[in-house]
């Protein structure tokens, strides 16, 4: 479907034209287009979105900003994009700063965009998935080498000069997929893992997602947490030196953060981490559900806190850093956290 049948590039420039200080994400959800749309219209750069072609790409770049995000919640890691490794259903790229997880199928739209700061030019590369929504977008900071940056995208550029693109419809989000009766089985499975990634599998198998098997697993499984127990947890966070990944994700792309947070500073409805090298933004009132989750795996218990908005899309997931070789594990400590949380009571379930 193309995007003028539902609103012209000349419209879109026009809102953007009488809204010059709005994000672009929310200009786009209020006039109901993508944001890639937005792009197009103003004639930005297309490039390849093949995470194939951009990840080794920006390997020369040096230090750059990765930014992934969902409706609720922003990821912001500074590094190198190296140690990328290619896959038939993920690909990785994986080193001490940049950890992502990339679903290639949903890289769809690729633009290259030049924006003017105080403190001059600020170059990214931006990938949009068929509807037009953000999936990934990478920024240069003071670190980067711009010639560098200049020249991947001149090798990553198609030569499309389209002010159009074509869209699919916004998938909608996965509903709760439950089922008490298996409920059981749900159990026993889940008391058999030995390994965290077992878990998605095991939901497949029951015809059941992340949030439908929290909802009838039960004790020692999963804590019903008060939607504020994500907040709390943050705050706690910054008080002490434990260490955790911190997930958030997308459909093609997870970007993680391991280490500790320190500096936590709410603003209006965001709670924000604002640390060196590492930001989260998270619109902590859309937190409907949270979840303190506990999964078995051969170097002992994995807690995590997973929280959900009202429509149960996943927001983000925190987990007890381990360190390979179980040199370093904060998971008792995670887990001592875990317990000052305030529980959802079984008349508010």
């Amino acid at each position: 479907m193309a995007l003028d049948t539902l609103i012209t590039p000349a419209e879109i420039r026009e809102h953007l034209s009488d809204n010059p200080k709005m994000r672009a994400r929310d200009l786009a959800q209020q006039i109901g287009v993508g944001e890639a749309a937005l792009l197009a219209a103003q004639g930005a750069r297309r490039i390849s979105a093949s995470p194939d072609a951009i990840m080794p790409a920006l390997t020369a770049c040096g230090p750059v900003m990765a930014l992934t995000r969902n409706d609720s919640a922003v990821h912001e890691k500074v590094g190198v994009y190296d140690n990328y490794h290619s896959g038939d259903h993920a690909s990785m790229v994986l080193n001490g700063d940049i950890d992502l997880r990339i679903f290639a199928r949903h890289w769809v739209h690729g633009f290259a965009v030049t924006t003017d700061t105080d403190s001059g030019p600020r170059h990214s590369v931006q990938v949009f998935d068929a509807a037009g929504d953000a999936i990934h977008k990478v920024y240069t900071r003071a670190g980067t080498d711009i010639a560098a940056f200049e020249a991947m995208v001149n090798t990553l550029a198609t030569g499309d000069t389209s002010d159009v693109i074509d869209v699919a419809p916004r998938a909608p989000v996965e509903a709760a997929k439950s089922d008490a009766d298996k409920a059981d089985i749900l159990r026993r499975e889940w008391a058999k893992m030995t390994d965290t990634h077992q878990f998605m599998r095991l939901t497949a198998k029951l015809k059941l997602n992340r949030l439908g098997a929290y909802r009838i697993a039960g004790a020692p499984f999963v804590t019903p947490l008060a939607p504020q127990a994500l907040n709390d947890a943050i705050v706690a966070l910054g008080g002490v030196d434990t260490e955790i990944m911190l997930f958030v994700g997308n459909r093609g792309c997870i970007q993680i953060h391991g280490g500790p947070v320190h500096t936590i500073k709410p603003m209006g409805p965001w709670q924000n981490i604002l640390d060196p090298g590492f930001n989260l933004h998270l619109r902590a009132d859309h937190v409907a559900e949270v979840w303190a989750v506990e999964k078995p795996t051969k170097r002992g218990p994995a807690y995590s806190i997973e929280a959900f908005d009202e429509r149960g899309a996943l927001i983000l997931q925190m987990f007890a850093h381990r360190k390979e070789g179980g040199v370093v594990d904060h998971s008792a400590v995670f887990r001592r956290l875990i317990d000052t949380l305030p529980v959802l009571h079984p008349e508010e379930v």
